[in-house]
């Protein structure tokens, strides 16, 4: 074993870490903030900018271009409602699911909701700390 406190034996030397505080500062992630306490999570929850962009953002000009009312906070609310109750309905899933809703795509035309799938996972946190990510189901 080396002198190196960041040396693992069987990995060798650590060359990039990566942090959750990092990753929530630069929009990586997007913190869930209260509305995630009062969806019933008890852990923090971030989810991810890709997660966001397709489920959550929503602005006025999305609202008229696609000719259907949506604002952000209650995409906000619609995915985190139906990751809290995946959570509860699957209590023993382990440390990820799958779960699904229905949101309207934010391409410019759509007007109808679509069904969708988002991944919850739990994990650590930068201090060892359980912490909840909301991502897509491609996204690692």
């Amino acid at each position: 074993m080396s002198d190196q406190p960041n040396d693992h034996p069987i990995f060798g030397r650590v060359i990039c870490i990566y942090t959750r505080a990092q990753a929530l500062a630069e929009g990586v992630l997007i913190d869930a903030g209260a509305m995630a306490r009062e969806a019933g999570f008890r852990l923090p929850v971030a989810i991810t900018e890709h997660a966001w962009a397709d489920c959550v953002a929503w602005c006025d000009a999305d609202s008229d271009r696609q000719q259907t009312h949506q604002d952000q906070s209650g995409r906000l609310w619609d995915v985190l409602f139906m990751a809290a109750y995946a959570a509860r309905a699957n209590a023993k899933a382990g440390y990820e699911l799958l779960f699904e809703l229905y949101r309207v795509p934010r391409d410019g035309r759509s007007t109808e909701a679509e069904l969708t799938t988002l991944k919850l996972v739990i994990g650590p946190g930068d201090g060892g700390e359980s912490v909840m990510t909301i991502l897509l189901p491609n996204e690692d």
